[in-house]
């Protein structure tokens, strides 16, 4: 080889390290770029100059130098899916963790909320014996002809009422701003699509030639990281650069589409509902304008909430699904633990099928319950009450009102009709106002003018008969006072083990982000070392065209004379 041919070997050194060294400062200056991937230049020898051919030694050749082929992003396919599936199934359990702590606060297990067990049966940790709707009823058995007593019945009974309305409406406000979440996640879904299918577009346009659009696939790989918390999805990439990518196991960017996910809106509840627009089954309003129905979204719904819930079948991934879940579909009330469904007709297994599973209308139908058996318990009471007066007397007024009608201590709201709700859950519940303006009304003293004990007695035993349950799925049987207790335990012990999964999910998710971020994260230490290396390479082909030129300077300033 001649001493000219050998200074393109050195130049292909210095250009080789050149673009190494922009390589490295490329990664150093993006040490804390949000979604950076480390890249890393590959060098390839180029071809040789066979010399002299030997059939039974090797041939003499002599080397080119060193080709510049490619920045290749350092990333692990494998680890890409693992640790996305794991960051999608944690925020699905942070969502429900989030949502049972919330419900203790709502409830007042963290000493900031309602205190709703105060006004049901007090406090009993040093507290006033008179609080709550309990300790009114124990006064009132002392002395129940005594007006302070049944003045104090009443106005416990309307601060039980009242509270109880706040809890729900606590609970059905969380419903609310859960709802609006939903929204953002659906947004963020076809915004993340959207950009994609743009990113697909550029990276083809830009791989088409010799380069390599890693900028644009750390962007791309960013996103896909963002999807993955929301829903579950899957992806493959074709030989041109395009990914295609699957949403909840529908397409969601594919052939240069994006399938679009719309909102149904509930005229009822206001409740979004996520679909398919492709999958959708639309109608011609009276303006000819296309239009979505309940119906019509049957079949396109992006989730089927009434599947089971396991890690088995991969159902728990997605802080969309654990939202909606949480959420459910409706406000819970008492009739759908006996599986009367919205129709208000019995359908054996409705609870379980439709409110088991979500955290909040479970505790909205639970706590539903305690109210309703509180108040007509109640009023039953007061009712046999005026019955046995009547019978012993049948011109008695005793607990009646004008009309000759029993008293009773809780109303049901009327419609705009004026027919009372047939519901009697606790957002139609009310005290009854007369007796809040007058509770002497209840003389709790019989015709003979002795008092009503045997009334007394009732509703003390109803506070501690043990008769109900909190759902079809517990047998253990439960008065007033503990059905409370029960239903707050029992979201506690839901909390704990939601919280264990939670938190088994951040050690495996963090344990897959370290793996991944030994790979595709820029060591500042590693880029020095390797700018050293580089930096003494670009030197070393330097020196080595310095030797070549010197070798030419001779051989032309003395050897040619």
């Amino acid at each position: 080889m001649s001493l000219m041919s050998s200074l393109y070997i050195g130049v292909s050194g210095l250009q080789t390290s050149n673009n190494a060294l922009n390589t490295t400062a490329h990664n150093m200056s993006n040490l804390d770029t949000q979604g950076y991937t480390r890249q890393q230049a590959i060098q390839g020898t180029r071809n040789y100059i066979t010399n002299q051919k030997y059939a039974d030694k090797n041939w003499i050749q002599t080397g080119l130098g060193v080709n510049y082929t490619r920045t290749r992003q350092e990333r692990d396919a494998i680890l890409d899916r693992n640790y996305r599936r794991e960051s999608g199934r944690s925020a699905f359990y942070d969502v429900s963790s989030a949502a049972l702590e919330e419900i203790e606060y709502i409830l007042g297990e963290s000493n900031e909320g309602h205190e709703f067990s105060v006004s049901l049966i007090g406090d009993h940790n040093g507290g006033n014996s008179k609080d709550g709707l309990w300790g009114a009823i124990q006064e009132l058995s002392k002395n129940p002809t005594l007006s302070v007593n049944q003045d104090l019945f009443v106005t416990k009974a309307y601060e039980f009422i009242t509270k109880a309305k706040a809890v729900y409406d606590s609970l059905c406000t969380y419903q609310d701003n859960m709802n609006k979440k939903v929204l953002t996640d659906v947004n963020n879904i076809n915004k993340y699509a959207q950009e994609i299918e743009q990113l697909n577009r550029r990276i083809m346009r830009v791989e088409a030639g010799q380069e390599h659009a890693n900028d644009l696939r750390d962007r791309r790989n960013y996103l896909l990281d963002e999807l993955a918390k929301i829903g579950s999805i899957s992806y493959s990439e074709d030989p041109s650069g395009y990914v295609s990518v699957r949403f909840e196991q529908q397409d969601l960017v594919k052939g240069s589409m994006v399938n679009e996910i719309c909102i149904y809106k509930d005229n009822q509840t206001g409740f979004y509902t996520p679909y398919w627009k492709m999958l959708a089954k639309f109608k011609l309003d009276a303006d000819g304008n296309p239009k979505v129905t309940e119906e019509g979204i049957e079949s396109a719904k992006v989730y089927k909430l009434t599947e089971q819930i396991s890690s088995i079948y991969d159902t728990d991934i997605g802080s969309l699904k654990g939202t909606l879940l949480a959420r459910g579909d409706h406000r819970g009330t008492y009739r759908e633990l006996d599986d009367i469904n919205l129709d208000g007709e019995y359908e054996a297994g409705w609870y379980d099928k439709n409110i088991s599973q979500s955290i909040v209308m479970n505790v909205q139908a639970e706590f539903d319950k305690l109210i309703h058996i509180v108040t007509s318990k109640i009023n039953t009471i007061l009712a046999e009450a005026a019955d046995r007066a009547s019978e012993a007397n049948p011109n008695s007024t005793y607990l009646r009102d004008e009309n000759g009608k029993p008293l009773q201590l809780f109303l049901a709201m009327v419609e705009d009709d004026g027919t009372p709700e047939t519901s009697w859950t606790v957002r139609n519940i009310i005290i009854n106002q007369e007796l809040r303006q007058n509770p002497s009304l209840l003389t709790f003293r019989l015709n003979e003018h002795s008092e009503d004990n045997e009334t007394m007695e009732a509703l003390k035993k109803a506070f501690e008969e043990e008769i109900y349950t909190l759902n079809p799925n517990v047998e253990t049987p439960l008065c007033f006072k503990d059905y409370y207790q029960n239903l707050v335990s029992q979201i506690a012990n839901t909390g704990y083990v939601f919280r264990g999964i939670q938190e088994n999910q951040e050690q495996a998710m963090d344990a897959l982000a370290y793996a991944r971020e030994e790979i595709v994260g820029v060591s500042s230490d590693e880029e020095l070392t390797n700018m050293i290396m580089y930096q003494n390479a670009y030197n070393a082909s330097s020196r080595y065209i310095n030797v070549i030129s010197e070798m030419l300077d001779h051989l032309l300033s003395t050897l040619g004379r």
